[in-house]
């Protein structure tokens, strides 16, 4: 088990945005953009969102990678 955290971060103004996550929970970190995106009191926008989608599925690729280099057996 990879008890390694990611940590995603966003300034904008004076606004801060952090997102710590570990690889199981992808999906829920994804939904999390979408939710701040949908808040029309928050800076944090659709773009925002879908760049740091981008860069969630990227380390996520990234890591499967350098498992696969580590480990030849692991999926």
């Amino acid at each position: 088990m990879n008890d390694d955290v990611n940590v995603l971060a966003l300034v904008k103004g004076k606004e801060r945005y952090i997102l710590l996550y570990d690889d199981t929970q992808q999906a829920a970190a994804l939904r999390a953009l979408g939710r701040q995106a949908s808040n029309p009191e928050l800076s944090f926008s659709w773009y925002d969102a879908a760049v740091l989608s981008r860069k969630i599925r990227s380390e996520s690729r990234t890591g499967k990678q350098r498992n696969r280099v580590a480990n030849p057996l692991v999926d």
